[in-house]
């Protein structure tokens, strides 16, 4: 991870593409990523951009942020100057929530996780709405961001081993850090599941599986309570 981020420089222009671990080419740029994902970019008919990269040049609309992502009632925090500045976590939708978690590690890491400041409650109305995106630009924007920081953490661990090992880097060191926890049924039950989110209740004991189709039960109670009966949680 360190001689990755060390290492990373750009081939072309100033944005880091690719880097050297142990003498093999790691590439980043946003077509080996998104090859190495299987993440194909999908766009629209006359379209040059999937949809997530036109929504991102558009005026913030607020309220269909906060209508999508928030409990009734709730929305943005407005900051010193009166502009709208976070989301705090428990005004968020049980699957806002869900979506949340999963762009710490594995979208756009941070260690910041009580709220969601404006950027990333754009990030995650994208995900929840199911907007199209360009995985790989996204990943490799934060990459570079992250090389190009004084920032002690070390963004996407899992992917950039996964990465060297492809190009056939060998390491023989240890690896002390400890994963985050699986986002299943009792993670989300646990961390995510907000009771004042009425479009999500919640049936069945801690041993019950949820369906494919349905957004996980998240309660941590053994004994009956409450089935989902809305939205899924896309895979």
């Amino acid at each position: 991870m360190k001689e990755f981020y060390a290492n990373l420089y750009s081939s072309e222009g100033p944005s880091p593409k690719q880097a050297r671990v142990k003498g093999h080419l790691v590439k980043i740029d946003v077509d080996s990523l998104n090859t190495f994902l299987e993440t194909p970019v999908v766009l629209a008919e006359g379209e040059t951009l999937p949809i997530y990269s036109r929504y991102c040049r558009l005026p913030t609309d607020y309220r269909e942020i906060e209508a999508a992502l928030c409990i009734p009632g709730q929305g943005f925090i407005l900051n010193v100057e009166g502009h709208p500045g976070r989301i705090l976590r428990k005004d968020l939708t049980t699957l806002a929530q869900v979506w949340s978690v999963l762009s710490y590690s594995n979208l756009a890491p941070t260690s910041h996780t009580s709220d969601l400041i404006v950027d990333r409650a754009r990030l995650i109305f994208g995900l929840v709405s199911r907007m199209d995106m360009n995985i790989g630009a996204l990943i490799s924007g934060q990459m570079t961001s992250i090389a190009q920081s004084n920032t002690s953490r070390l963004g996407f661990p899992a992917l950039i081993i996964a990465l060297c090992r492809a190009r056939g880097v060998v390491s023989n060191s240890l690896t002390f850090e400890r994963l985050s926890p699986v986002i299943n049924l009792a993670y989300i039950r646990k961390n995510c599941w907000n009771p004042e989110d009425l479009t999500v209740s919640i049936r069945g004991d801690m041993r019950t599986r949820a369906r494919p189709a349905e957004l996980p039960s998240t309660s941590t109670a053994p004994t009956p309570a409450p089935t989902s009966t809305t939205p899924s949680i896309p895979p």
